[in-house]
């Protein structure tokens, strides 16, 4: 008697389940790994980003004027995001009665 029980003319294949099932394993594992992977360089870029450009030291995060800026706790740089300083000057600007006037009216995020 043979392994093989034919079904409308086609021999019936064992390993078809099998090959279908570690296909799915094999793809669920290459899921997970690029999954991983991006955590991992997510990870990365974060200490990059806390790292100061002049002497990679570490950087802390600060709030003047309303503004957030990073400052280096080895070399004691102040670093700003695009628009940050134009920010803290205008307000500055504006003196106590622009301060006040802005806390009054400012949008609440």
């Amino acid at each position: 008697m043979k392994n093989e029980t034919s079904r409308a003319g086609e021999p019936f294949d064992e390993h078809a389940n099998e090959d279908s099932y570690f296909a799915l394993k094999e793809h669920e594992l290459i899921k997970e790994m690029k999954s991983e992977h991006q955590k991992a360089e997510a990870a990365e870029r974060r200490v990059l980003m806390a790292t100061c450009p002049k002497c990679s030291g570490k950087l802390a995060n600060y709030t003047v004027k309303g503004v957030d800026i990073e400052r280096c706790e080895s070399c004691e740089g102040m670093w700003l995001s695009k628009g940050d300083l134009a920010e803290v000057l205008r307000r500055q600007a504006g003196g106590p009665l622009g301060a006040f006037i802005e806390r009054c009216f400012a949008k609440v995020k």
